[in-house]
């Protein structure tokens, strides 16, 4: 009983791992291989419901009722779920810009919508392999806000364009990035 519900916490000390990962300045490597928030929730659920299961005893009938009860309601809840886990996890469209003379840091635009409108987030990915972080730019629905695009302006520059101006960061030395500042865009012709 203890070892399932050991087992779980170390589920959910896994899932924070890759949670810390996912946000901006965290390894790439860890969050693509740790950050599965629906999946491990539901391991750990079911873990910590065997543990429970194991430590009951079954001598009365309605004990074995009400067990069979409890997991028909876990299948056929966590079935939907799960294949809802697996359709939302699966790769969406993404498309990757290398800097200019920096092959190690990388623009990064992926649609993260689960309909036909996309919303964009955009990150630069700076290194390679186990050491490659990411640093958010922000998320922009194409719908609902002025997002045109997002581009290299030069080697240690990325500016996203907007209808109503331009949001420019630098990227420092160590591949980070410096504070947004904002820019008016000139009056189209």
């Amino acid at each position: 009983m203890w070892v399932l519900r050991g087992a779980a916490l170390a589920v959910l000390l896994v899932l924070l791992v890759g949670w810390n990962s996912s946000r901006s300045g965290g390894l790439v490597v860890l969050e693509q291989w740790l950050y599965h928030p629906v999946p491990l929730i539901a391991a750990a659920v079911a873990l910590t419901v065997a543990s429970l299961i194991v430590g009951m005893e079954f001598r009365t009938k309605l004990s074995q009722i009400g067990c069979a009860a409890g997991l028909m309601a876990l299948v056929f809840g966590g079935l939907p779920i799960a294949g809802f886990a697996y359709i939302a996890d699966q790769d969406r469209w993404s498309e990757r810009r290398p800097g200019s003379g920096h092959p190690d840091r990388v623009l990064v635009v992926t649609d993260v919508a689960f309909s036909i409108d996309p919303v964009w987030r955009v990150e630069l990915v700076s290194g390679t392999g186990w050491s490659a972080r990411h640093w958010y730019l922000g998320t922009w629905d194409t719908e609902n806000s002025d997002f045109v695009r997002v581009d290299w302006s030069g080697p240690e520059q990325i500016t996203v364009t907007r209808q109503e101006g331009n949001t420019v960061f630098d990227v420092r030395p160590d591949g980070s990035l410096g504070e947004p500042r904002e820019e008016a865009r000139p009056p189209q012709r």
